[in-house]
């Protein structure tokens, strides 16, 4: 393999990683405001608090969505790049043209690692809301 093909594809591997640390952080700090706002809500029998995570969570998981999707489609860039012969290989990194199918920004939001684990969030959020109330 050439060089410059490989440095190409390492350009893409890296811009796939970023897409997938942001993902990583987001569900950390999904996972970090809600729980902070649990806390309050517990401490001051505060039924308010609790709604604002019906704002955040779906806000994060629009997010995750997102860089799941750009994962998705820098994913197709790098394999078809890997497929193609040197001599065919423009050197672009606009992956926006692979958005379609499976890497579309809303079936990011609805992708299997998604739905559970949002879901469960949105489901605890309910849960913690009556057990509040019920104070």
């Amino acid at each position: 393999m050439d060089e410059n093909k490989r440095k190409h594809l390492e350009f893409i591997q890296n811009v796939i990683t970023r897409m997938n640390s942001n993902s990583f952080l987001l569900k950390g700090w999904a996972v970090t405001l809600v729980s902070a706002l649990f806390a309050l809500a517990a401490n001051d029998s505060n039924l308010n608090y609790v709604l604002i995570s019906y704002i955040a969570i779906p806000v994060f998981w629009v997010l995750d969505g997102f860089y799941i999707s750009q994962e998705r489609q820098y994913r197709e860039l790098y394999n078809e790049v890997s497929a193609k012969n040197e001599n065919a290989i423009d050197y672009n990194m606009n992956a926006s043209s692979y958005n379609s199918g499976k890497r579309t920004w809303i079936s990011g939001i609805l992708s299997k690692t998604l739905i559970p684990f949002y879901g469960i969030f949105i489901a605890i959020t309910i849960l913690v809301m009556f057990l509040i109330d019920k104070k």
